[in-house]
């Protein structure tokens, strides 16, 4: 059976990968708003002109990759688990108000 400790590690690795999902969203959003602004003020991204990626770019990779990072921890620990443990990870998860 899972630990208390495996259940919280579990339950706030999903919150923290739910919220940087949202920051995605955000960051994507973001840099459609700047591409349009740019555009009707017929300016270019002075960052993406010399080093070929804008800072939003950057940003979204990084969360990118943060995202997979948590992706692969919640599956290595899901590995680990037996079937009666991720049915309380689920219950726990529900109560809690996350996705896993």
């Amino acid at each position: 059976m899972a630990t208390m400790q495996t259940h919280r590690v579990w339950i706030e690795t999903v919150q923290r990968r739910d919220e940087a999902r949202v920051l995605l969203e955000t960051l994507l959003a973001a840099k459609a708003c700047s591409e349009r602004n740019l555009a009707e003020i017929r300016r270019t991204d002075l960052v993406k002109q010399v080093t070929g990626k804008s800072s939003m770019d950057n940003a979204i990779e990084s969360t990118r990759r943060l995202i997979a990072s948590f992706d692969r921890v919640l599956a290595d620990l899901k590995s680990t688990l037996s079937p009666e443990d991720l049915d309380v990870l689920d219950e726990v998860a529900v109560s809690a108000g996350c996705v896993s």
